[in-house]
């Protein structure tokens, strides 16, 4: 009884210290909980991942042959064009060397030719393979919280965009990098990502980054991908709840996955952040395969405050 007793005198003295620090870190993490809560975002995108056809600019039908008086098609033999000029090389007549040298000189200028044209490198080979090259790029950028108009004009875009083809995507994609160009002086951060691979492990890497940035948002408020809209336009173009804590930054995220290759460059300063979008929004239709512009916070006059843009976005560097 006196050994209990000398155990609970030691430990009463520990009891107040630790109830003050368990309630000092109760209040710490639930004022963090609430900081750090996740904000709803907005999301336009769509694609596939197939593998590309080869395409020409013309096409050729086989010539028509001349048939002369004789039973073959050309005078002098009935087994086509080629087969007399190749005699002279299995010593069937005479000319041989000569014929040797005009054969290597011909083959030559093919070879020279398709060189040239850019078909001799393996570039066509690569582009008409069933797992030709992609690269999947992502741009991120971090906005003062007065560029609220981007919030307008993606949450327009949003409900009004094309996203089932290929040339609606690359109006998004024009129209999304344009509303950031357009307003340099917001930028505060940016970041860039390019991953280049093959087309059969490209949609995974794809979805891999749209599911990182979609993970952040509490919900998607307004999305249009591949054409099937939801969310309210009324409740997407509504002003921010006036109750909450005043923000300072607004977070937009481009995605993009294009055949062959394609990098952007490293965060440096604001005339990197102008390459990166230039690039962006000058890829092709006929090379874009797939896009995801995302953003948060969705609603105009809402803004993510400095605590919540060090926790879910640590990657952003300072422009």
């Amino acid at each position: 009884m006196s050994r209990l007793f000398r155990v609970k005198s030691w430990l009463r003295p520990l009891i107040k210290p630790f109830l003050v620090c368990a309630l000092a870190l109760v209040l710490v993490f639930s004022q963090a909980d609430g900081a750090w809560a996740a904000r709803a975002g907005g999301r336009i995108g769509g694609g596939s991942f197939r593998a590309p056809r080869p395409s020409y600019g013309r096409t050729y039908s086989a010539p028509r042959s001349y048939r002369g008086p004789s039973r073959g098609y050309y005078p002098g033999g009935g087994f086509g064009f080629g087969f007399p000029f190749m005699m002279p090389l299995f010593g069937f007549g005479g000319g041989g060397l000569f014929s040797l040298l005009v054969f290597f000189a011909i083959a030559s200028f093919l070879v020279r030719s398709f060189r040239a044209s850019g078909l001799g490198d393996g570039d066509m080979g690569e582009v008409y393979s069933a797992n030709p090259k992609v690269s999947v790029a992502r741009l991120q950028v971090g906005l003062l919280a007065k560029a609220r108009h981007l919030q307008d004009d993606l949450n327009r875009l949003a409900m009004s965009a094309d996203t089932s083809s290929s040339a609606g995507l690359t109006k998004v994609l024009q129209e999304s990098t344009l509303s950031l160009l357009r307003h340099p002086e917001y930028w505060a951060y940016a970041d860039t990502d390019t991953v280049a691979t093959k087309l059969m492990s490209a949609e995974a890497e794809f979805n891999r980054l749209a599911l990182m940035e979609r993970s952040k948002f509490s919900h998607e408020a307004i999305s249009n991908v591949n054409n099937q809209v939801s969310g309210n336009n009324a409740a997407a173009l509504a002003d921010g709840n006036g109750n909450e804590d005043p923000g300072e930054y607004i977070i937009a995220t481009l995605i993009v996955a294009t055949q062959g290759k394609f990098a952007l460059p490293d965060v440096q300063s604001e005339q990197t952040v102008r390459d990166a979008l230039n690039q962006i929004g000058a890829i092709s239709s006929d090379s874009l395969m797939a896009v995801e512009v995302l953003w948060t916070p969705q609603a105009s006059g809402q803004t993510l405050t400095n605590d919540e843009v060090i926790a879910q976005y640590p990657n952003l560097k300072l422009v």
